[in-house]
């Protein structure tokens, strides 16, 4: 271990964030506020941000948003949103009322739905006195292996019209986003270490394949929430990112 990871390290340990924490984002997929405070709290030092996903909200609604930002996290409420725009808007100014820092809207209409969306996620942070968040459109599922060629950069100039301030994306979708929108914040889910099962991400990556392409967030769940040791995988998966980081 160099003296540069070695230092991180003793810092973690005693409580600081680890560097590599401002690119990773907990999947916190339960049905348990409980449960997911825990969690939180076990791998806090190695992320940024958590991330409230349908079963959470479905379960507890914005007492996790809350309870989140209580502990630290930035929010990211997943709910791939599609509606008609008025139903959009209207839910997306709630999410933003609440402190959430960045929003899921699925990107699969004509811009509409999209731009109502990012309108009314910011809307609801300038009425409660908070920062301006992000409106994230959903490209393509990592699920989904069989999409269209054309499907990608269509969503992605669909965003950018549509005000949003980042995409969803596989990794390996990642330099068509960035040729495209280089300005757009990209989220990248799907992040398996090696000799983690892949389960149903049909275009997974590993944490430095993701970072070294350009993502800027990368997604974690089961690789953390389902592993024996969620506080040993949290952070051996963080010092893959700061070596991806510094070229290591």
């Amino acid at each position: 271990m160099t003296d540069e990871r070695a230092t991180t390290t003793d810092a973690t340990a005693r409580g600081a964030r680890h560097p590599a924490a401002e690119h990773m984002v907990l999947v916190l997929d339960v049905d348990d506020l409980v449960v997911a405070m825990r969690l939180a709290k076990e791998v806090a030092p190695w992320f940024r941000v958590a991330k409230v996903g349908l079963e959470l909200y479905s379960a507890t609604g914005p007492d996790a948003v809350g309870s989140l930002l209580d502990l630290g996290f930035d929010v990211f409420v997943d709910l791939k949103m599609f509606d008609i725009p008025t139903t959009v808007n209207r839910a997306a100014k709630v999410v933003g009322s609440l402190g959430a820092s960045y929003l899921t809207l699925h990107a699969r209409d004509d811009g509409t739905m999209l731009r109502a969306g990012a309108e009314g996620f910011v809307e609801g942070a300038r009425n409660a006195g908070l920062p301006d968040p992000t409106a994230l459109a959903v490209t393509v599922l990592t699920s989904d292996k069989g999409a269209p060629d054309h499907i990608l950069p269509r969503r992605v100039l669909l965003a950018v019209q549509a005000g949003c301030g980042g995409v969803v994306c596989a990794a390996s979708d990642l330099h068509d986003v960035r040729q495209l929108a280089p300005r757009l914040t990209t989220v990248v889910p799907g992040i398996r270490p090696h000799g983690v099962p892949h389960h149903d991400q049909a275009r997974a990556a590993t944490p430095a394949v993701a970072i070294a392409a350009g993502a800027d967030l990368l997604v974690i769940g089961r690789a953390v929430t389902g592993a024996d040791d969620p506080g040993a995988a949290a952070a051996a998966i963080a010092d893959e990112v700061l070596a991806a980081r510094s070229g290591a």
